[in-house]
């Protein structure tokens, strides 16, 4: 593909994001990866933007792409790069492609005229995000806990692509698995997958029975009133994204374990969500007939 990228920012997925393209055959620049990351010599360095000397056709950019909704997310760089300095390297009818960009930041864009593409949308994106999820919780239920996934009461409040992912991996460790859920139409899924399951109107009653419980919901569920049910030796794993379904704090001074596993797949799959980045973002090149340009 004879085109230019600029992946600008993020984690390790991003790097192998950039190395995924110019394995494909991509130009590729890069910014915002000083801080301790070895890049192969075909990606093309840069330390700020005034060393891209010609302008890209497409730019990469974060999951989220601002942490702060004025600067690029950036950890593995000592810089701040403001999300305005972006707008001058892109060629005309050049795209922006990024995660969750907020309202503010795509208005900037628009006011400029570049078109934003958020792949985090895209289904395909989400269906192999939610198994490296998944893959990735049970990982660390494993390494949290002091007991085999064999024969544990397990409960996953929810049932969307992470939940559904989630059962069909516990399925293999032999776990009994318990499906918590407010649509009726979800509890008729978790009974399809072979799973107990309860109306999330029962689920006070109920938590005491399980050693790990998955919360997959990005609502507080287990707040005060429902942690201090959890047995002692209970362990949380928070998947929802913010605000999370965790009251944390209580859970902590109860002395219950809870973790929230944010933005999982960068931390346990680098190589696999950056792949996955880059497949849906050559999707959507080949959606717009742009693929073989």
């Amino acid at each position: 593909m004879n085109k230019k990228f600029l992946v600008a920012g993020g984690d390790l997925r991003f790097v192998k994001l950039a190395e995924y393209l110019a394995e494909k055959g991509c130009f590729v620049y890069t910014l915002g990866f000083d801080s301790g990351i070895v890049l192969p010599s075909k990606i093309h360095t840069l330390k700020s933007l005034m060393s891209l000397n010609e302008r890209a056709d497409y730019m990469i950019l974060p999951l989220p792409v601002s942490n702060d909704g004025l600067n690029v997310n950036m950890p593995y760089s000592g810089n701040t790069l403001p999300v305005t300095q972006l707008c001058s390297v892109l060629k005309e009818n050049g795209v922006a492609f990024g995660g969750r960009f907020s309202d503010k930041i795509i208005k900037m864009f628009e006011d400029r005229k570049i078109e934003t593409v958020d792949y985090s949308v895209r289904e395909e994106f989400s269906v192999l995000n939610a198994e490296a999820t998944a893959e990735g919780a049970v990982q660390v239920a494993m390494e949290e806990t002091a007991f085999t996934l064999s024969g544990q009461k397990i409960l996953i409040i929810g049932m969307g692509r992470i939940a559904k992912l989630l059962v069909h991996i516990l399925s293999g460790f032999n776990a009994e698995v318990t499906i918590a859920a407010r649509k009726y139409s979800d509890l008729a899924w978790a009974e399809v997958y072979g799973c107990k399951n309860i109306h999330i109107s029962e689920l006070k009653k109920n938590l005491g029975n399980y050693s790990i419980i998955f919360n997959t919901v990005p609502a507080v569920i287990l707040d005060r009133e429902n942690l201090e049910e959890l047995d002692k030796g209970c362990l949380v794993i928070d998947l929802a994204s913010k605000p999370g379904g965790v009251d944390f704090d209580t859970a902590a001074s109860l002395g219950i374990r809870a973790v929230w596993l944010l933005s999982l797949p960068g931390k346990v799959a680098p190589l696999t969500a950056g792949e996955t980045i880059g497949k849906t973002i050559f999707n959507i090149l080949e959606e717009r007939g742009e693929a073989d340009d």
